[in-house]
């Protein structure tokens, strides 16, 4: 038979020998960065063990750290994709005078993910599960930082009763995306990017690689793992639905309130100077809106102080939750007038 007009180029083996070598060569080092990110991440966790304990709350575990005794217990709630870590310094000073627990959200640190949306709607039910699963009674004192002002929001809007008292650290405002400077947007779309990098590549040990993670050993055991890299991806995602959940809740009414604030004059490494100073400008008129949502809300503004006021600051925020426990135990006296 002919050809039928058909022709067949060369065969190429040289060529597919090299695909293939490639091919096996990514999938060996992809191999090889797996087991080397589950030893690394078992050998700190072996070495560096979690405090407190681990609460089975629907079926999933969640890690509650607890410290102190007495009452009202105060509840610390981290910013976005933040563990308990970030409260070192806060908490031990706390439970000299009351009881504290810190957390990690679902999905972050030791506690399991969770399948649900991660919005602070949600996160503020979950957190509410595992309070009652720890049969830690209210009433409660909140303590939120950055985003977690959204999520300690949530919570006393759908457990009014059982909140005594909030504390507000540089807490995020629902507005912020249409009061800050637009410039700002580029800069989350560039956060969100990074986020995504540590998400994609954190099960193949390139982040610990490359000392991305914390030098800290103890952070690291704690946060650098892929379920937490993907829980900051999750609640960065959710931060507009969150600040519009927040924004929903409303006033919180005449709950004990008090609103710290970083200092403006502390010069942030982030942005440029002159940017620096417009988002200032417009921080200072959000987190002095936050004072105004209860009645008996106050503002301070914690000098020499970053936005990570726990870190910088910790005796401001150990002053401001004494300060609204103390609130809490002497109501306002109201008298009335007879006409």
């Amino acid at each position: 038979m002919g050809n039928r007009g058909f022709s067949s180029a060369p065969s190429k083996p040289w060529f597919r020998r090299i695909l293939f070598g490639l091919l096996g060569l990514a999938i060996f080092l992809a191999a090889t960065g797996f087991l080397y990110e589950n030893i690394s991440e078992a050998r700190d966790r072996r070495f560096n063990r979690m405090p407190g304990k681990l609460i089975d709350v629907d079926g999933r575990k969640m890690h509650l750290h607890c410290t102190g005794d007495g009452s009202p217990t105060v509840i610390l709630d981290s910013g976005l994709g933040d563990t308990y870590i970030s409260w070192g310094k806060v908490q031990p000073e706390i439970a000299k005078f009351t009881r504290v627990c810190s957390y990690d959200r679902a999905g972050l640190g030791y506690s399991d993910p969770s399948s649900e949306p991660r919005t602070s709607k949600v996160i503020a039910e979950e957190l509410h599960a595992l309070l009652r699963a720890a049969a830690i009674p209210p009433p409660y004192v909140l303590v939120g930082h950055s985003m977690g002002g959204y999520d300690v929001r949530l919570f006393a809007s759908a457990y009014r009763s059982e909140v005594a008292g909030i504390v507000l650290v540089d807490a995020s405002h629902p507005d912020q995306e249409n009061r800050l400077p637009p410039e700002v947007k580029n800069f989350e779309g560039t956060e969100i990017r990074e986020s995504e990098f540590l998400e994609f590549t954190m099960p193949f040990g390139l982040p610990r690689f490359l000392r991305l993670c914390d030098d800290d050993v103890i952070a690291r055991a704690a946060e650098c793992n892929f379920h937490s890299a993907r829980e900051g991806v999750d609640e960065l995602k959710a931060f507009h639905q969150s600040a519009a959940q927040a924004a929903a809740t409303g006033s919180l009414g005449d709950i004990p309130l008090v609103v710290l604030s970083r200092d403006p004059a502390k010069p942030s490494s982030e942005f440029p100077p002159d940017l620096s100073q417009s988002i200032n400008a417009a921080w200072e008129k959000m987190q002095e809106d936050l004072a105004h949502l209860s009645i008996r809300g106050t503002r301070l503004v914690a000098k020499n102080s970053s936005h990570y006021i726990q870190l910088d600051r910790p005796d401001v925020v150990v002053s401001a939750v004494r300060s609204v426990i103390d609130q809490a135990a002497h109501p306002p006296v109201v008298t009335y007038t007879m006409h």
